[in-house]
């Protein structure tokens, strides 16, 4: 699969050493038409196939001239982040994301240490599809160094937050259920929670790429976390996708409450602090649109995609972005969805808030977010499209990313979308109750299926 999202493919199927290679190669052609000797920063997450094909984007880059550094296993905006410290011109992280253990992949990105966004994506394509590579002679091979020190940066970027009161935090001491499903999160999460003065009881810290769960942490994957936030009696539970770029919690209660509620509350501590715009992606829950209102701030909404959030908050200055599946963007450190800076940020506004998490979530809403997927169809959808929005009449309707209809008066919305990770076709919607949301899924499942 190739999309905004990067190149992705079931290790030994799709994705073999020789289609990295050359992916890599392409994107280090496509860097010097701006630089003749680029630098790319490499870095992967803990997946098992992660070494090897970390080998392979090495070679790939150094036979087109790219002088390589090599972050090692860090999470993804640990990568990003090393792209802006040394002026790299990019970076290609080795990793699947939240994709099963059988899947890996590449994400390229810029030197301004973000992903590519369509446009650019597209030109590096060309290189695969439409132009000649030519390879360095073996006098002109790119170098290879390490970058030992990735990981302790990006710590000391996050507890230099001005937002974060360190002091009484660590007064606070936090009890702190960590599950970092075996993934690149381990190396980084644990030493930054207890730095912040968190009590640190630890799930699946080795980042060895053997995923004791289902990697992503969507609440059906977290019963583990919250069995163990009950027996502890901690006061949250943390939960991170293999490269930790997207956080997910579980309450005191011993509850998961939604990848949503991360983003609404990093940006509820933001926005006490700050005034400013707010961006998240169309498949996000109304209750961001609930939080900003209550700040009186103006909330955007992008395609689903995270350099399409990021662009846009480039473009209206947010304060604070990400997407609803639990990826914090802040720009204070970078414009990258980012799980030390969402843990940071959560830790604050429980703080400032002086209330337990279940009961702070327990004021927002009430919504229900009900998710399905289809495997995905072939050819135009726009049918189908046209069917259910001629069926559901909604007063609202956006067709930047798939097809969102918005009921705002009755507080309820669905979004049809073709995913960009997955061979599949996502269906999401919400609503004030489960029973509403559900027969909106239902309704657009049957129109699809028709497709």
């Amino acid at each position: 699969m190739v999309s905004v999202s990067g190149v992705r493919g079931r290790v030994g199927e799709g994705l073999t050493p020789e289609v990295v290679a050359r992916f890599a190669a392409a994107f280090g052609a496509f860097l010097r038409e701006r630089r003749s000797r680029p630098t790319v920063v490499v870095a992967r997450d803990s997946r098992v196939s992660g070494p090897m094909f970390e080998a392979a984007v090495v070679a790939g880059l150094q036979s087109v001239a790219c002088d390589v550094i090599r972050a090692g296993l860090v999470p993804t905006p640990t990568a990003l982040l090393t792209v802006r410290h040394h002026g790299a011109d990019g970076a290609i992280v080795v990793t699947a994301s939240h994709n099963p253990v059988e899947w890996n992949a590449l994400k390229f990105a810029s030197a301004a240490g973000m992903f590519l966004d369509a446009d650019e994506a597209a030109a590096m394509r060309a290189w695969l599809d439409e132009r000649p590579i030519q390879r360095a002679t073996w006098d002109a091979l790119g170098s290879t160094t390490l970058d030992p020190d990735a990981v302790a940066r990006h710590k000391e970027a996050v507890l230099g937050l001005p937002l974060l009161d360190r002091d009484a935090l660590r007064r606070r001491r936090f009890r702190v259920v960590l599950d970092c499903v075996r993934g690149a999160g381990g190396v980084l999460l644990p030493d930054l929670l207890r730095d912040l003065g968190c009590e640190v009881i630890g799930m699946d810290l080795e980042p060895d790429g053997r995923f004791p769960r289902a990697p992503e942490p969507v609440a059906e994957n977290l019963a583990g976390l919250e069995q163990a936030v009950r027996d502890a009696h901690a006061d949250l539970g943390m939960a991170t996708d293999p490269d930790a770029d997207r956080l997910s919690l579980v309450s005191d209660a011993g509850r998961a409450i939604g990848e949503d509620l991360t983003l609404a509350l990093a940006a509820d501590l933001v926005l006490r602090h700050r005034n400013g715009t707010v961006v998240t992606n169309l498949s996000t829950s109304r209750v961001l649109e609930d939080v900003a209102a209550a700040h009186g701030a103006r909330l955007e909404r992008a395609p689903v995609g995270e350099i399409n959030v990021a662009r846009t908050m480039q473009q209206v200055g947010a304060v604070i972005g990400g997407e609803g599946n639990g990826g914090v963007i802040l720009p204070d450190v970078h414009l990258t969805r980012d799980a030390a800076v969402a843990a940071a940020l959560v830790l604050q506004a429980l703080l400032e808030q002086g209330r337990p998490l279940a009961r702070i979530a327990a004021g927002w809403g009430p919504y229900t977010i009900v998710k399905d997927k289809l495997p995905r169809q072939a050819g135009s959808l726009v049918a189908a499209y046209d069917a259910l929005a001629g069926q559901l009449d909604a007063p609202a309707e956006d067709r930047r990313d798939g097809l969102r209809l918005d009921w705002p008066g009755a507080r309820k919305w669905i979004h049809l979308r073709p995913s960009g990770t997955e061979p599949i076709f996502r269906i999401i919607a919400e609503a004030p109750t489960s029973a509403e949301a559900s027969e909106l899924v239902g309704m657009a499942r049957a129109v699809l299926v028709r497709a």
